[in-house]
C-alpha cells in the first residue's frame, strides 16, 4: 500500500490527497511515507520499532547489578526491597522482569535455586503415595470448637490423650485425580490395602494401570512386604524421594496443604466422624468441579481421556 501510494504521487504525478482519499488514509500520513522515501528510498517504507532511541530517565546497568545482587541475596519482592534501594518498588519490579528475577516462586527459599518442576506425560505414568498425621476428635469437638482457654479444653488437657489418625492419599501426577482414606495407622499392610482401593477407584475414573508410584522413605514403603506384593499384583515398579527432598514429592505434599486448608481445618468439627464424613464430598469437589492453576482452571477430571464423569 505505501508502494503503491509513492506510485501514484511520484510516477503518475497526482495530488496527495487525491491518492489518500482512494487508499482510506489520512493526507498526514500520505506526506509522511512521502518523506520518508525521498530521504530513504523503498526501505524507509518498512515498519520501525516504536522504542524510544534515546531514554534519559532508564536506569543504569550499576544500579541494575545492585538490585539482582540484592534480590538474589535476601529473595525479597520488590516492595521490600523498595526502602533498601530507595527506589520506587515498580522500578525495581522493572530491573528484576527485564533479568528474569520477578517470580520469586519460582525459587527454592533457602537455596535460591530455580524449582525445576516436572510432569509426567500421561495419566497413571507415576502416582505420588503419602500419609498425613492429624490428630483426632473427641466428641463434641477440639478447641477449635470450645476455644482454646474454654473449660472443655483444660479437661481435655489433663485427659488421657486421644491419640492420632492418619490420611492416606494418592495423587496421579499427570491429571493431580487425589483419593484419600482415614486409617487408625501407617502399617504396611494399611498401606498396601490403601494402594489396591486407590487404583480401583482410579481404574473407576478412566486410569486403567498405575505404571509406579512415588513414596517417601518410610519403612513401610521400603521394606514392607505387603507393600511390595501390592506393587507386584498391580504391575507398579516402587520409585522414592530422595532423602530430605520433600521437593520431589511435591504434588503429594501440595496435596496435604490443600486438605488441611479445605477439608480438615476448613470448619470446626464437632467429632471424628463428622470429619471423616466430610472427606467423600470434598475429593468429589477436588477431583470434579475445584479449578486448579496449572490445568488452566480446570478440574483434574478434564484430563482424564474418555473417562467417565468427564468434564465438559
Amino acid at each position: 500500500g505505501r508502494r503503491l501510494l509513492i506510485q501514484r504521487v511520484v510516477g503518475d504525478g497526482r495530488p496527495v490527497a487525491h491518492v489518500v482519499a482512494e487508499l482510506g488514509c489520512s493526507r498526514a500520513t500520505g506526506y509522511k511515507w512521502l518523506a520518508r522515501w525521498r530521504a530513504e528510498g523503498h526501505a524507509g517504507l518498512h515498519d520501525r520499532s516504536s522504542t524510544a532511541h534515546r531514554l534519559p530517565s532508564k536506569t543504569s546497568p550499576e544500579i541494575e547489578a545492585r538490585v539482582c545482587a540484592l534480590r538474589t541475596r535476601l529473595k525479597r519482592g520488590p516492595r521490600r526491597l523498595a526502602p533498601l534501594l530507595g527506589m520506587p518498588a515498580s522500578t525495581i519490579h522493572a530491573v528484576l522482569a527485564r533479568h528474569g528475577l520477578h517470580r520469586l516462586a519460582w525459587l527454592d527459599r533457602p537455596t535460591g535455586t530455580p524449582i525445576r518442576r516436572y510432569e509426567r506425560d500421561r495419566p497413571g505414568e507415576l502416582v505420588h503415595v503419602d500419609v498425613k498425621k492429624i490428630g483426632r476428635l473427641r466428641d463434641g469437638g477440639g478447641w477449635r470448637v470450645h476455644g482454646r482457654d474454654s473449660l472443655e479444653r483444660r479437661r481435655a488437657r489433663d485427659a488421657v490423650r486421644v491419640g492420632y489418625e492418619y490420611v492416606h492419599a494418592a495423587i496421579d501426577d499427570h491429571t493431580r485425580l487425589a483419593y484419600a482414606e482415614i486409617h487408625p495407622d501407617e502399617k504396611t499392610a494399611t498401606c498396601a490395602g490403601f494402594l489396591h482401593r486407590a487404583a480401583a477407584h482410579f481404574a473407576a475414573l478412566g486410569i486403567a494401570r498405575i505404571e509406579r508410584v512415588m513414596t517417601d522413605n518410610a519403612l513401610a514403603y521400603r521394606r514392607g512386604r505387603a507393600w511390595h506384593h501390592a506393587l507386584q499384583q498391580l504391575g507398579a515398579q516402587p520409585r522414592f524421594t530422595r532423602r530430605y527432598r520433600p521437593q520431589t514429592n511435591g504434588k503429594a505434599e501440595r496435596f496435604n496443604r490443600t486438605m488441611c486448608d479445605e477439608w480438615i481445618y476448613s470448619r470446626p468439627f464437632t467429632s471424628g466422624q463428622d470429619r471423616a464424613d466430610a472427606l467423600p464430598g470434598w475429593l468429589h469437589t477436588y477431583n470434579h468441579h475445584r479449578s486448579h492453576t496449572v490445568l488452566a482452571g480446570q478440574p483434574p477430571i478434564s484430563r482424564v481421556n474418555n473417562g467417565p464423569g468427564h468434564y465438559s
